[in-house]
């Protein structure tokens, strides 16, 4: 199983039975991605939607609605690399896997201490 499923699959047909009574796959129909494909997922839809070089994964949580993944990554590269200008990202995913939106939160030069 894939996680890069789109909104379009949820409203595509179940089968032809399901034609002729109007109804559209049901959300409970897909299978649920673990941390682990939610945490892969989330890397590659911050990196397809900004760009920038993602570092890696700071936090999972799952959500009523399905994961939170927060992603850092490389906004600006410096010289020397501790000085590189870092973003923290906040992706949300539904259970599937599907994005359902994201945020930078905080911007960060590499070589500063947390708290600052």
């Amino acid at each position: 199983m894939t996680a890069a499923r789109t909104r379009d699959d949820r409203e595509r047909w179940r089968d032809q039975g399901d034609r002729d009574q109007g109804r559209y796959v049901d959300e409970d129909d897909y299978e649920e991605i673990s941390a682990a494909e939610a945490a892969r997922e989330g890397l590659r839809q911050i990196a397809g939607l900004t760009g920038k070089d993602p570092q890696g994964v700071t936090s999972i949580q799952p959500t009523d609605d399905g994961w939170q993944v927060g992603v850092e990554v490389v906004e600006d590269h410096r010289i020397p690399a501790s000085t590189d200008l870092l973003g923290l990202y906040e992706v949300e995913l539904d259970l599937s896997g599907s994005l359902l939106g994201y945020r930078r939160t905080r911007r960060y030069q590499r070589g500063k201490a947390d708290g600052g």
